[in-house]
């Protein structure tokens, strides 16, 4: 069993029947009120590519993805652990002009996941990209996306505590984001590690947009890892609201500004993964013919997590979970789906 949190004195706030209620109404207001303040369409999004595409997200480089081979073609497939890539491609594919982008729900199995109170083997979240100017490549910009964000999750969880008054019990979460480097976090809690940092730091000051994910720290070590070939390190950050159920920083979303030509190739030589060069994502963003984006992830169980009170997301999700977990949760009261 991995490590869990189990609150003393859990006891969910909605019963199951009511819980499935408010997931399905989480995920259509949230939905629609993302669309709206970012101009988002919906468009279909694959399950699996072809690993020789080099679309997949690579994560930290070292997760296992789940592959298989494809009778007909004989060529390898994997399932996505993300649609960072693949959105942008999608985008001038699809013929998305400036202003507008996509989103689409995105499914995943990440196999090499360590299971606890917010990872699951399942991923489910909101991918979402959208065509921008080089203009709008700036730290402005990207705080005026989170602020949007985070305005939408606040309107979904005013309407959903309207909507089940059980819910009213729960505090709400602050609209106002306050913004930092990795950097500076790191200057703050010199002596503690870096989910320390964001528990210290999020516990304070509430809903916390954590910037510049990814590069090296004066430390000699990046707060997190990130993909070189997706988010510009110096314009990305993590979405981080504060779980009073579990006590913790809480990330909802993964996202960010994106390479350019010149910074992917930067990253790509700063993180040892020269060799992905060669393949077709990679040329075709190095040669300039992909479109500029701003894009991220918003993970669906979390926030459904995050506005229900869950302590833990097999609670609003069905999943594979040890027999450990499983008799500790229910112990604890925690109905695992």
């Amino acid at each position: 069993m991995s490590k869990i949190i189990l609150p003393e004195g859990y006891k969910p706030v909605l019963n199951l029947y009511d819980t499935q209620r408010a997931i399905e109404d989480i995920k259509r207001l949230f939905t629609d009120a993302l669309c709206a303040t970012l101009n988002l369409h919906r468009v279909s999004a694959p399950l699996f590519v072809e690993a020789s595409t080099g679309l997949n997200d690579d994560l930290n480089g070292i997760e296992r993805k789940v592959t298989f081979d494809l009778k007909d073609t004989g060529r390898e497939a994997q399932v996505v652990q993300s649609l960072a890539k693949w959105k942008r491609q999608a985008l001038r594919d699809y013929d998305f002009h400036v202003g507008k982008g996509l989103f689409c729900d995105m499914n995943a199995i990440r196999r090499d996941e360590e299971l606890d109170n917010l990872h699951s083997v399942y991923v489910d979240q909101w991918d979402w990209e959208k065509v921008i100017t080089s203009e709008d490549r700036t730290l402005d910009y990207l705080k005026a996306t989170v602020r949007s964000i985070v305005s939408a999750v606040c309107a979904t969880e005013m309407h959903l505590h309207a909507m089940f008054q059980q819910l009213m019990a729960l505090p709400l979460h602050s609209p106002e984001v306050t913004f930092l480097t990795s950097q500076e976090l790191e200057d703050l809690y010199p002596d503690l590690t870096p989910k320390e940092r964001e528990n210290a730091f999020v516990k304070e000051h509430g809903t916390t947009f954590l910037m510049q994910i990814g590069k090296t720290l004066r430390s000699g070590k990046p707060h997190d890892g990130r993909a070189p070939d997706y988010d510009d390190w110096d314009l990305n950050g993590d979405i981080l609201f504060w779980n009073n159920t579990l006590g913790c920083s809480f990330e909802l979303s993964s996202m960010g500004i994106r390479v350019t030509p010149e910074s992917l190739d930067r990253q790509l030589t700063l993180a040892g993964c020269d060799d992905r060069r060669s393949l077709p994502f990679h040329k075709a963003l190095l040669a300039g013919e992909l479109p500029l984006t701003i894009g991220g992830g918003i993970g669906q169980s979390r926030l459904c997590m995050l506005l229900l009170g869950s302590a833990h997301i097999g609670e609003v999700q069905a999943s594979v979970w040890d027999e450990d977990t499983r008799t500790k949760c229910a112990q604890a009261g925690i109905p695992l789906l």
